[in-house]
């Protein structure tokens, strides 16, 4: 992984989390324990604060920025899809935000929400707590059910299961 100090504010990785060695932390970024920091992931806090919660997934190619004065705070047991981008926003905990979705500055999504792959959460905009969303710009589809809400669990405890795996038994070749 690559630590970069910026202005005296740097960087801090719990124990029990993997960041691969081509992810890039910049700055005042907090990240809490058993989470999975995937390949070509940047997580730039050069502005402000960015903040990940425990056993939270940030997949391949993610970017997270903060925006002058305006923290970034990702929850816990959120998964947070290949190639996403998440600008400035707030994502509550056991959210999903799917693979390729860009989520706009203040933005929130809420407790359980899932924002569907290619959506785009516009700046401001707010995502309730246990709906499905999609779509540009995204919109509420329906509520998630207790079926859904399993599927996605089983998928947080699959990463979890893949954070112990990396952390024991990851060799570089």
């Amino acid at each position: 992984m690559s630590l970069y100090s910026l202005e005296g504010r740097k960087p801090g990785v719990a124990a029990g989390t993997y960041v691969s060695p081509a992810a890039h932390l910049i700055g005042e970024v907090r990240i809490g324990t058993g989470c999975w920091i995937g390949p070509g992931a940047v997580i730039r806090a050069d502005f402000a604060p960015i903040t990940i919660g425990e056993y939270t997934a940030i997949e391949e190619n993610c970017v997270v920025h903060s925006q002058p004065g305006t923290p970034c705070r990702i929850g816990d047991s959120v998964t947070v899809g290949h190639g996403a981008i998440i600008h400035g926003a707030l994502v509550d905990d056991f959210a999903t935000v799917g693979m390729g979705v860009v989520v706009g500055m203040e933005a929130k999504i809420g407790k359980w929400a899932i924002v569907g792959e290619g959506s785009v959460v516009k700046s401001r905009q707010e995502i309730p707590p246990e709906k499905i969303a999609a779509g540009v710009p995204a919109k509420v589809l329906r509520d998630l059910d207790e079926e859904r809400k399993a599927f996605w669990m089983n998928g947080k405890r699959l990463y979890r299961e893949l954070t112990r795996r990396y952390l024991e038994g990851l060799q570089l070749l």
